[in-house]
C-alpha cells in the first residue's frame, strides 16, 4: 500500500490536556505536508487553527470527551459551537452508561441531535471498544448505522487501550447505510495501519503514522514520500 493512501486516511491527532497554540501548529504543517484527512485537535484551538490553514485541511475536534457522559444538550452545544469556529468534522463519544442500561432509543436520539447541530459536517461516533463486550459493539454499530451519523470509531485513545482488529472486524461485518470506520488509538506502526485498512476503515485516528513518514524522511535524507 503506498504511503500516500494510508496518509490520506490519517486523522492527524493531538488531544493532550498539555497542547500549546505551537504544537497544534506544528501538526497542522504536519498534516499540510502530507495532505493527511484531517488534524484532530482540542475545540480550544479549532477557530485558531481554521484561520490559520484554511481550506488547505480538515479540521476535526471532539465533543463529550473523553467520557462521553455530558448532558446531550451540553454535546449538542459543543458541536454547533464547534462548528460555529470551523471545525470540518465532529467525533462525538457515545454515554457508555446508557449502553450499559440499554438505552437504545436515547443513544439513537443523542447521535443524531449532535448530527443536526454538525450543519452538514461529517460526525464519526466513538464508542469505547475497550469498555465493552462483543454484543454491546455489535449493538452500538447497529445504531450507529441506523444513525445520521457518517462513521463509527472504536475509541478514544484516553481509556484503557485503543482499537483492535478484532473491534474492526466486528463493525466491518454489521455497518449497514453505508456507515463507515475510524480505528484510533494505539495504531503505531504502518503495518498496523495497513492492517485496519484491509479490515475495513476508511479512517485512522493516529499521531504516530506521520512521525514515522518524518523519521524515515530524515534517515534517508529525503523529502519524497
Amino acid at each position: 500500500m503506498e504511503i500516500k493512501d494510508i496518509l490520506s486516511k490519517v486523522d492527524h491527532t493531538l488531544l493532550a490536556q498539555s497542547a500549546t497554540w505551537s504544537e497544534i501548529k506544528a501538526i497542522c504543517d504536519d498534516g499540510m505536508k502530507y495532505e493527511t484527512a484531517s488534524v484532530c485537535i482540542p475545540a480550544s484551538y479549532v477557530k485558531q487553527a481554521k484561520e490559520y490553514c484554511g481550506e488547505r485541511l480538515a479540521i476535526c475536534t471532539v465533543i463529550g470527551f473523553p467520557n462521553g457522559y455530558s448532558t446531550t444538550a451540553t454535546k449538542v452545544f459543543e458541536t454547533a459551537d464547534a462548528v460555529a469556529n470551523g471545525a470540518d468534522e465532529i467525533d462525538m463519544v457515545i454515554n457508555i452508561g446508557w449502553l450499559k442500561d440499554k438505552k437504545y432509543d436515547e443513544l439513537l436520539a443523542e447521535i443524531n441531535a449532535i448530527k443536526d447541530a454538525c450543519n452538514g459536517k461529517i460526525l464519526k461516533v466513538i464508542i469505547e471498544t475497550c469498555l465493552l463486550t462483543d454484543e454491546e459493539k455489535v449493538k452500538m454499530t447497529e445504531i450507529v448505522s441506523e444513525s445520521k451519523a457518517d462513521y463509527i470509531k472504536t475509541s478514544t485513545g484516553f481509556s484503557t487501550a485503543g482499537a483492535t482488529r478484532h473491534d474492526v472486524e466486528i463493525f466491518a461485518n454489521h455497518v449497514s447505510n453505508g456507515t463507515l470506520i475510524k480505528a484510533a488509538g494505539g495504531i503505531s506502526s504502518i503495518k498496523d495501519a495497513e492492517d485496519f485498512i484491509n479490515l475495513g476503515a476508511s479512517r485512522l485516528g493516529t499521531s504516530r503514522i506521520v512521525k514515522i513518514v518524518k523519521t524515515g524522511e530524515q534517515n534517508n535524507g529525503d523529502s519524497s514520500y
